[in-house]
């Protein structure tokens, strides 16, 4: 299925371009994205053509921090229908709910999970793709921009507990010490920021009750316009809790504030099961996850939501009729 984003996206684009010695508009081009994208930001282009305007903007600059530059200097006002979302709520940590929830309106491709774990929150980002292709640069920019919303709440002075991300470090992680303020971990078992659960409890100094329930009516009004189906939502939800290791169909209906049967009805109904939704995100992650070396079984296990690393390695060899390390040598 095709996702699209708004164009806002592109912010900073032709700058860091420029500066890394890059035609802006050539690499435009070449992705398949129009000139008249950059100049209004709710234009729609797809979230496969901006994957590959970073992947050859980074490989043509041989910068491997492209989309992190991008977000350098994000601001607020770059979010779009967001920064209402964020401006209603009474607390960062609901301003953060209302990011999770209305996150499609800005990009039907990202998606973002938040979990507290004792005294820690942890927010998982993670992108759906048309294909396989590596995410480094798309996910490195979307990470970076909740980042800097964070800071531009809670202070230039305030860190995180963790930043972690999935692929591989780069040769220098100069440009990640600089926008993190901190060392960053890769080959981590997930995209995101780890922070103390105490820094959300912030209040939101814009917060104003009765503009707030206009606002949740009119972006509730634009989720339902949307053209999502029920299968592709949950498409969504199985992608994102996956990793969490707490993705059963009860899940997924409790999230969608429906029971089980429920569920299994409406996908009926469009040709679907849950089980066929979970197997076929639970083999594109495998596959997007094999390409990142380093990983043990063990740690394949957790991503995919595996009781043990056997049960994993039986369910490898069986869909994919090799073993990982037989599927890596043959890639």
């Amino acid at each position: 299925m095709t996702h699209f984003i708004r164009s806002s996206a592109l912010t900073n684009y032709v700058r860091v371009a420029r500066e890394l010695g890059l035609d802006p508009y050539l690499q435009l081009s070449k992705a398949g994205i129009r000139h008249p994208a950059l100049l209004d930001p709710d234009v729609l282009i797809t979230a496969e053509s901006m994957r590959s305007l970073l992947d050859s903007s980074a490989r043509d600059s041989r910068v491997e921090d492209f989309g992190l530059r991008m977000a350098e200097t994000r601001q607020l006002t770059d979010l779009g229908p967001l920064g209402f979302a964020i401006q209603g709520e009474p607390t960062l940590r609901k301003a953060l709910e209302s990011i999770a929830r209305y996150l499609r309106l800005q990009s039907e491709s990202a998606l973002m999970d938040i979990e507290e774990v004792d005294d820690l929150v942890v927010m998982r980002i993670s992108l759906l793709t048309d294909g396989l292709e590596p995410q480094r640069q798309s996910i490195e920019l979307v990470v970076a921009g909740l980042y800097r919303l964070l800071r531009r709440f809670l202070g230039d002075s305030w860190k995180a507990r963790s930043i972690r991300f999935s692929h591989s470090p780069p040769v220098k992680a100069t440009v990640h010490q600089r926008v993190f303020g901190m060392q960053v971990l890769f080959n981590q078992e997930f995209d995101g920021i780890v922070c103390r659960a105490s820094d959300l409890e912030m209040p939101m100094a814009a917060y104003d009750p009765l503009m707030a329930s206009e606002v949740r009516r009119h972006l509730d009004a634009l989720l339902a316009e949307s053209k999502l189906s029920f299968p592709e939502i949950v498409r969504r939800l199985v992608h994102a809790l996956l990793p969490s290791g707490s993705c059963s169909v009860e899940i997924v209906a409790l999230h969608l504030r429906v029971d089980r049967r429920t569920v299994h009805r409406r996908l009926q109904r469009e040709g679907e099961s849950f089980s066929a939704i979970h197997q076929s995100v639970r083999e594109e992650l495998a596959v997007r996850f094999a390409k990142s070396p380093g990983r043990s079984l063990n740690e394949f296990a957790e991503l995919l939501g595996f009781g043990s690393a056997s049960a994993f390695a039986r369910w490898f060899q069986s869909h994919f009729h090799c073993t990982l390390s037989q599927w890596r040598t043959r890639q």
